[in-house]
């Protein structure tokens, strides 16, 4: 479970998010909506540990900065981050010895296939497109068999059938009792397999909807999003 308490973030006088607060079950896909300027990215790099804030984020009760939490945590930023002079599945064996992970080669394969990549295993990050990079990215968190997992717009730079491998993906680690965070600004990128979403503006959020309750009320998310976020 991904737990976020009173969280803020300033940037001298500027509220990049102000006093949020929600929590994604185990099991449970969530979406973080919001325009463009609306937090979303600060929230993401503030749950993975790389700003300092104030409030309090738990990965499975334990503080999201500890080692014992990033054990169990994957992070796919938006920008891919690569080593240019890695090969694709050198970064696959130094994430696999960063985090210890024994037995992890038939998983690495699985995935490596599943992207695309396995016939690029020998090829350097530096020499391949964002798309690829991006796939790299995504493996190499998925590799971890995480608890918790979060997604910083993943579908920008992606083919078709990329994308619909991680829709897929996104199922199998709802089935793994994975609790998934997705920050979108493309809502119908995500339409298929969000259980919750969360939509941001001007650093708060603005509206928490289970999809039952939207299709109890005969709603659309794409609809309330832009009634929430234009008003």
């Amino acid at each position: 479970m991904l737990k976020v308490e009173n969280l803020t973030k300033k940037y001298e006088k500027t509220k990049a998010v102000d006093d949020i607060s929600f929590e994604v079950k185990d099991g449970e896909i969530a979406v973080l909506l919001g325009p463009n300027g609306a937090g979303k990215s600060t929230t993401i790099k503030s749950i993975a540990g790389l700003l300092k804030y104030n409030g309090d984020i738990t990965i499975n009760n334990m503080n999201n900065k500890t080692i014992d939490a990033k054990r169990i945590f994957g992070y796919v930023p938006e920008a891919p981050a690569v080593y240019d002079m890695l090969t694709v599945y050198e970064h696959i064996k130094f994430i696999a010895s960063a985090y210890k992970l024994k037995n992890y080669e038939d998983k690495a394969k699985e995935l490596l296939t599943t992207f695309d990549l396995w016939d690029k295993k020998d090829k350097l990050g530096g020499s391949l497109s964002k798309g690829m990079q991006q796939k790299i990215s995504i493996c190499c968190s998925l590799l971890l068999n995480p608890k918790v997992i979060l997604f910083d717009e993943p579908m920008i730079g992606l083919d078709p059938k990329a994308i619909k491998e991680l829709k897929s993906y996104f199922i199998k680690l709802k089935a793994m009792n994975c609790s998934v965070l997705i920050s979108t600004h493309i809502i119908d990128s995500i339409d298929e397999v969000w259980d919750k979403a969360l939509i941001m503006k001007d650093g708060k959020i603005v509206l928490s909807r289970t999809r039952e309750e939207i299709t109890f009320n005969n709603e659309s998310l794409e609809k309330i999003f832009f009634d929430v976020t234009e008003a």
